[in-house]
């Protein structure tokens, strides 16, 4: 491990630790499923949430990043623009793909 992320160093906090957590539990739960037992698994309101929370955020990270990227790389005003306006668009498109299925899957439709 190195020096900036050893844990007397690190300026996470026990929460930012353990937040994809219940994420990894609730996909570890999914392997092996068939449509009908995930069915089952994300009809519970509350994993319906946090996965919901997980498709949000996860989302917003690729629109950031993918943001900057483009902002530090692309040189040319119009490439750069169509660039984000692009990334904008499939970034809320994923999100709205994901969403989507994953409220179809919920709500047993």
């Amino acid at each position: 491990m190195s020096a900036q992320n050893s844990p007397a160093k690190s300026m996470r906090t026990p929460l930012a630790r353990v937040r994809s957590l219940p994420v990894i539990v609730i996909v570890l739960m999914l392997i092996g499923s068939n449509q009908a037992g995930a069915k089952l698994i994300l009809g519970s309101l509350p994993i319906a949430i946090i996965l919901l929370l997980f498709i949000v955020a996860s989302a917003w990270h690729m629109k950031i990043g993918m943001q900057v990227v483009i902002e530090d790389y692309v040189h040319n005003e119009k490439l750069k623009l169509a660039g984000i306006m692009a990334n904008n668009f499939f970034s809320f498109a994923v999100a709205l793909a994901s969403i989507y299925a994953l409220l179809k899957l919920s709500s047993g439709v």
